[in-house]
């Protein structure tokens, strides 16, 4: 007898990856998708509620709500990513006017409602800035009791991508992140060591494009834009595909090699300031409290994403 799918929450800030996340987790029948809710991050959060409207449009993504959350982090000022998401947050398609309605209910509202509706039963799926989730738990500190897992797309075990040693979720908003690390709950990373092997190579763009439908047109368009802006930003020609792993952990953990390790956020460090601090040789003598994504099987993760994405006409 196949398992249950599991519900999930999936806070967004699209963003490029963003996208193939939504995709991936609305369509794979593992995952049971209760909410879209949206952050500032990757862009204002005017447009990442956009874009997340866009792409459920798009898809045809009529039955999940879709909820605004927070526009800025918990103390610091926003940090958005036209350099690498464009203007828009989502450049390279065109999209039309969405229909896909956002909710009238604010998204740490709505994670607190659909957590106690389901106890021990949502896993939160957050891909940008860790605000919303930092900020239900403030609001509900009884709510930790109730969410089974925190799996995030954030963070590195080695270098960042906006700073040296701070990756961009979690350099936008370090104190939400330390503020979810110290609730006690069970917490996975899935950070730039592992998404930096998810790359959209020429191969697996062509994969996309080959479905022959709107969504892949769009993903493949989507992927194009991406591959010029890390081109000429990081100088990298195959851009890494970050916030699908993090869905792909919870779909198939199989897929996710991670390991047991202490981790931290630094947050007054002159020059590593929202760095994650990954003691992967236990030298700092703490007790493990999260796992940290190492090792993808990349040809399953790939025949995840292209599967889900082949279910869209």
């Amino acid at each position: 007898m196949p398992a249950m799918p599991r519900k999930i929450i999936l806070d967004c800030d699209p963003g490029h990856d963003d996208a193939v996340a939504i995709l991936l987790a609305a369509a794979t029948p593992e995952i049971e998708l209760l909410a879209i809710t949206t952050v500032a991050g990757n862009q204002t959060l005017e447009k990442t509620t956009l874009n997340a409207r866009r792409i459920c449009t798009l898809a045809g993504i009529t039955d999940v709500p879709i909820a605004a959350g927070a526009a800025g982090p918990l103390v610091r000022d926003l940090r958005v990513a036209p350099d690498i998401h464009g203007e828009s947050g989502m450049d390279g398609p065109t999209f039309g006017e969405p229909t896909v309605p956002v909710s009238d209910r604010h998204a740490v509202d709505l994670i607190v409602e659909l957590v106690r509706a389901h106890p021990g039963e949502v896993t939160l799926v957050p891909v940008g800035p860790l605000t919303n989730v930092a900020a239900a738990l403030q609001r509900d500190p009884g709510l930790a009791a109730l969410i089974p897992e925190i799996v995030f797309m954030g963070g590195s075990t080695g270098r960042g991508n906006t700073t040296p040693l701070a990756e961009f979720n979690v350099h936008d908003d370090p104190e939400a992140a330390q503020l979810v690390l110290d609730a006690g709950i069970p917490v996975t990373m899935v950070g730039l060591n592992l998404t930096h092997q998810a790359r959209a190579t020429e191969a697996v763009v062509e994969r996309i494009a080959a479905l022959g439908t709107p969504v892949g047109d769009a993903v493949r368009d989507l992927m194009t834009f991406f591959a010029a802006m890390y081109e000429q930003v990081f100088g990298l020609t195959d851009p890494p595909v970050h916030d699908p792993c993090a869905v792909a952990r919870v779909a198939r953990p199989e897929l996710v090699r991670c390991e047991d390790v202490f981790l931290a956020v630094e947050t007054e460090g002159r020059w590593t300031s929202g760095a994650t601090v990954v003691d992967l040789h236990g030298v700092l003598g703490h007790a493990p409290n999260a796992k940290v994504a190492t090792e993808l099987d990349v040809d399953g993760f790939w025949e995840l994403v292209v599967d889900a994405l082949a279910t869209y006409r």
